[in-house]
């Protein structure tokens, strides 16, 4: 039996419910938006083992965590071990360089989408190569950009994000830079136009796909939460980071 508070939330119903509003707005896309299918990942942070156990027995595969210590407590539940055997954990918050070793410890590690400079890029690189010394196992990473211009978030300036994409594509043997990401402004009043934080990601996208001559599909974009993950896929999404709507309100962290 599952553990719940008062505030008891349907985890299979918010589930099946963003990944029909994700396939909705998939097949609505305008046309000229060359861009895959959204791959959801839903975002658990602050969130019980039993919540992550109930939406993988309804079939979600990839979960984020914001925070290294969670990602690490979480990841080696012993519940989660047995029954999530092919769980693939996302690692979507601020990487600090003392807290690499310990990201890259985690079981089934699928991602880290936050690399934003040379320097943590470098240390990644360097770090995976003692795990996976051969380079046919390289560390899948995104880079993120600071497209708000917010001091509070992370993410290197767009304008700089190109070259760190070559950077780190012609350098770095251990990692598989698969695409982009940002987290945006909060609260962007959708009546006036489209996302800023949305449309610079897109400029960045296909400058980095004109430079290396890449197909839009190559390149991931991760862009959209649980506010807004609809308006993130028309503009060409291609990952998407939904908590709230999956597992209900969060408990804020002391």
């Amino acid at each position: 039996m599952l553990r719940r508070t008062m505030a008891e939330f349907d985890v299979k119903a918010g589930l099946q419910h963003v990944l029909r509003r994700i396939d909705e707005v998939f097949l609505q896309r305008p046309k000229e938006v060359q861009a895959a299918k959204p791959l959801l990942v839903a975002v658990s942070k602050t969130k019980p083992a039993e919540a992550v156990i109930e939406a993988y027995e309804a079939g979600q595969r990839d979960f984020g965590e914001n925070y290294v210590q969670e990602l690490d407590e979480k990841s080696r539940h012993p519940d989660i071990l047995a029954k999530c055997p092919d769980i693939r954990w996302h690692f979507i918050g601020h990487m600090q360089s003392n807290k690499i070793n310990k990201v890259l410890s985690v079981p089934n590690l699928r991602m880290i989408q936050t690399v934003d400079s040379e320097k943590l890029a470098n240390k990644l690189d360097a770090a995976w190569s003692k795990k996976q010394p051969v380079p046919e196992h390289p560390l899948q990473v995104l880079i993120q950009i600071n497209t708000s211009g917010e001091d509070v978030k992370s993410g290197i300036e767009a304008k700089d994000a190109p070259a760190l994409y070559q950077y780190i594509r012609n350098n770095l043997k251990h990692l598989q830079l698969q695409g982009i990401m940002t987290i945006g402004a909060f609260g962007f009043d959708y009546s006036t136009g489209p996302n800023p934080d949305f449309v610079s990601l897109m400029q960045v996208h296909r400058s980095i796909c004109e430079t290396h001559s890449l197909s839009a599909d190559s390149v991931l974009v991760s862009m959209g939460m649980s506010n807004d993950y609809d308006k993130a896929i028309e503009m060409g999404s291609t990952v998407v980071r939904v908590g709230s709507s999956i597992f209900g309100h969060r408990v804020a962290k002391a």
